[in-house]
């Protein structure tokens, strides 16, 4: 089984990404893209730099939830986790998208 990463157009008409694990939970959105091949680049920087775990930003939101953020090398964000209740959850989370960023497909939605 492989994950995936969905692309489509939001409401406001802008171009996302999702990256799902084997069982359909989202562990990684994106950003909006004003043009679909922003998009489909900001998914093959999400496979590089998934790879690199410095490229993980974490950080407690103001509801006190544990979140990571995926940047490239620039420090651009490229992706954003979900919030999380413990620090092992999104340590488990990050896991996930290091291990299915790499070869999930892509499919427009």
């Amino acid at each position: 089984m492989s994950g995936v990463f969905e692309v489509y157009k939001d409401n406001a008409g802008e171009f996302r990404f999702r990256l799902k694990a084997s069982n359909g939970q989202t562990v990684l959105a994106s950003e909006g893209y004003t043009a679909k091949a922003g998009c489909m680049n900001g998914i093959e920087s999400v496979k590089e730099n998934a790879q690199i775990g410095e490229r993980f930003e974490t950080y407690t939101d103001k509801a006190g939830k544990y979140r990571f953020r995926l940047k490239a090398a620039n420090g651009q964000v490229i992706g954003t986790g979900e919030a999380y209740e413990t620090e092992a959850n999104i340590k488990n989370g990050i896991e996930s998208v290091k291990r299915w960023a790499k070869d999930s497909n892509i499919v427009e939605i």
